[in-house]
């Protein structure tokens, strides 16, 4: 299907091929009919896109502490690799669109296929052939409300919630600043209140168009504006202001403070400046509020992203309800849209809509509209070029399907399959963007739109996991009933009854199954092994991990999605012991911290001991309250009168016969490179996986008993199912 992407690093518009997104659960799919270009916000990414590095590090110094911090743990090569990735991701455009439902996810009842709907939200209500859209970012579209009134849901909605913080009231007298697409809907609005409207802009063709929708009056954003709005209002100044213009300059905060009445109120719905001319809001004690875009609900991910509504009775306007407000009002004609189009593109022609609203055709626009073609079939396969694929099936290649290509797939999985001479065939990612970035960066022979084409791609012999993690466990099945091998990224699972049916799968399958657990394949891991060889004794493990924080928002917190980070981790750490050891984990035993701070997830800061078969014994600090300038990891290992410590996989000291003995690597090595070669030689020699399926039950099983002994309180045995 076609797309319009940016590229993160030239700032270039593009129209590009990607595959359908997938269809998600809580979600709907639908075919787009039209799509409408925000002048203001897309042309200010855009614009941004084009700066060069070194004016991005002068406006966002924390990213460039950020990239330091990570360069000092990881290494300068790694985080160069990193940054050069993300800069080469395209970026997805657009986030107000209309069109037919063709696709329900599961738990969706409240749309059905052939719904009429208005899409909104970024990264989802995109500028493409096909879109899916979590279901409170979709609201049904009347009948009477053609496609392209539908596409402008979004914007009316920003312009609404905007007007719903101004708290009208009949009879007052609003300033609207700034008449682009959010300024002009604003007239109308505010006119539908009962209120009296004053338009400001800089151009005066756009002062006309809103007189026309409304406003009783309107001048030029000079410095006669005062004047002007003061003989407008009889001298008493606006009730309120409406700052709904783009732009970097401070002038439209200090109109708003000069012709604001005293105790009068102004919102910020656009972006502006925000250098608060103090004096004249403290003498007339101005009310200034900033209205977060579409309304309750933005940048809420339980809200959006999962589905989680708010209780209508406790929050009556939700940015799904603005969006639907805002829809009744065009049925019931009190709004109208058809008079802010000035241009009409197909999708094909989009490039050119850009040159428009980036300035470079000098053409007067205001609503920029994009046109698809509902009747035609988007593709679902990409055949990607700039590679060479052999023909035929060899026995003597690792074939790779790829489905879900996140930061750790890209940055490490990938280049390291590569650098092992794989050969790479099929790959799918939900939103299929980045199927067609990473398919083209890697040499993929296509691109796809669902996990069932790569694993019924007959060319694939080893099939590559790396969705989120909740979807583990049902593909690795699904693939390894289809004989293939599996390589499936950590977690195996998130419980135990997924893990007992994939283990009931793997029994019967012609396939292997293998866990991304590299720590086990890094050299100094093998160090530390070999110089407990032959041991008598148990061992006894100091396991300090630095994590640091990440947002109870997250989708690895979602116990549903991401399982929490005991289950996403802390296996890592569970598997290397248990290499160590040669051992099984039998029992563990966990606290975690607890706090007052809404913002701190108490599991991620926990003390875990793990008893082995063996009876050997390791205690892990999983610690997500550190700096993280601390290197991240540090094991110390005891046992028949010898010390092992291990610092962040880079360094080593042995400590044995009164002596001391250091060990160090070039660069951090985690075992990636060691581990993905393992694999490669499963699916050539046709040997045993590299770790067994015994030890990928027990780590597995550990990370849930764990969770089970932080809610009683108690020991758990492993074999202990909750």
């Amino acid at each position: 299907m076609k797309q319009v992407l940016q590229n993160r690093k030239t700032g270039r518009v593009a129209v590009v091929d990607v595959p359908v997104p997938a269809l998600q659960r809580g979600r709907v799919l639908v075919r787009t009919v039209a799509s409408l270009i925000s002048s203001g916000t897309e042309r200010a990414a855009v614009e941004h896109a084009r700066k060069s590095l070194l004016q991005e590090a002068r406006e966002r110094p924390d990213l460039v502490k950020s990239v330091l911090d990570k360069a000092r743990s990881e290494g300068l090569v790694q985080t160069f690799g990193s940054v050069r990735d993300k800069l080469a991701a395209s970026q997805a455009l657009g986030y107000s669109a209309s069109g037919i439902v063709v696709g329900v996810g599961d738990d969706v009842t409240e749309f059905h296929i052939g719904d009429r709907v208005a899409c909104a939200g970024l990264g989802f209500a995109s500028h493409a052939e096909a879109i899916s859209v979590p279901k409170n970012l979709c609201v049904h579209l009347p009948e009477n409300v053609n496609f392209e009134a539908g596409a402008f849901g979004t914007l009316g909605a920003i312009a609404l919630q905007g007007v719903r913080l101004a708290e009208p009231t009949l009879g007052e007298l609003f300033v609207i600043i700034g008449l682009g697409l959010v300024g002009q809907l604003a007239v109308q609005l505010v006119k539908a209140n009962g209120c009296r409207v004053f338009g400001m802009d800089l151009d005066p063709d756009r002062i006309n168009l809103a007189r026309e929708l409304g406003a009783e009056a309107g001048c030029l954003a000079n410095d006669d504006a005062a004047q002007a709005v003061n003989s407008w209002a009889s001298g008493r100044g606006a009730d309120a202001v409406l700052i709904t213009a783009a732009s970097d300059s401070n002038q439209p905060i200090e109109m708003a403070g000069k012709i604001s009445r005293v105790k009068g109120r102004v919102v910020v719905v656009g972006s502006t400046g925000l250098h608060i001319p103090r004096q004249t809001f403290y003498n007339r004690e101005l009310a200034l509020k900033i209205s977060m875009s579409y309304g309750p609900g933005r940048y809420d991910q339980e809200y959006e992203e999962r589905g989680h509504d708010y209780p209508f009775g406790y929050v009556r306007w939700t940015e799904q309800r603005n969006i639907e407000a805002f829809v009744q009002l065009m049925s019931e004609g009190r709004v109208n849209v058809d008079r802010l189009v000035t241009h009409r593109f197909p999708i094909a022609d989009a490039e050119r809509a850009y040159e428009v609203i980036a300035g470079s055709l000098h053409e007067p626009h205001l609503g920029v509209l994009l046109e698809y073609d509902p009747e035609s079939e988007p593709g679902r396969v990409i055949e990607l070029s700039g590679h060479s694929i052999s023909s035929g099936k060899s026995e003597a290649q690792v074939r790779i399907g790829v489905i879900g290509a996140g930061d750790y797939m890209r940055a490490m999985l990938l280049p390291q399959f590569q650098s092992a001479g794989a050969e790479f065939h099929s790959i799918a990612t939900a939103s299929g963007v980045s199927a067609h970035d990473v398919g083209k960066k890697f040499g993929f022979a296509r691109a796809v739109s669902d996990a069932d084409e790569v694993i019924n791609d007959a060319q694939v012999n080893l099939l590559v996991i790396g969705t989120r993690h909740d979807l583990h466990a049902d593909l690795a099945s699904r693939a390894l009933q289809r004989g293939r091998h599996v390589f499936v990224e950590k977690p195996l699972a998130l419980c135990d009854e997924d893990l007992d049916k994939l283990l009931e799968v793997v029994a019967r399958a012609k396939g292997h199954l293998m866990v991304g657990f590299n720590r086990r394949f890094s050299p100094l891991a093998a160090k530390a092994k070999d110089f407990f060889a032959g041991r008598r004794a148990p061992l006894s493990f100091v396991y300090r991990v630095n994590s640091g924080r990440v947002p109870k928002g997250h989708w690895t917190q979602d116990p549903r999605e991401g399982g929490g980070r005991i289950v996403g981790e802390v296996c890592h750490f569970i598997d290397l012991l248990q290499y160590w050891t040669e051992a099984p984990p039998v029992s563990v035993f966990a606290e975690a911290i607890a706090s007052d701070n809404q913002e701190i997830v108490g599991g991620d800061s926990v003390l875990i001991t793990v008893r082995f078969a063996d009876g050997s014994n390791g205690c892990i600090a999983y610690l997500a309250e550190g700096d993280k300038t601390l290197p991240k990891e540090r094991v110390e290992i005891f046992g028949e009168g010898k010390v092992f410590v291990l610092d962040d996989f880079r360094n080593a000291h042995l400590y044995r016969n009164g002596r001391e003995e250091k060990l160090k690597l070039s660069k951090q090595d985690k075992g990636q490179a060691e581990e993905v070669k393992a694999v490669c030689r499963m699916v050539l020699d046709g040997g045993p996986p590299p770790i067994s399926l015994e030890e990928l039950a027990s780590t597995t099983r550990a990370t849930f008993r764990i969770l089970d002994s932080l809610r009683s309180g108690q020991s758990v045995r492993i074999s202990d199912k909750k």
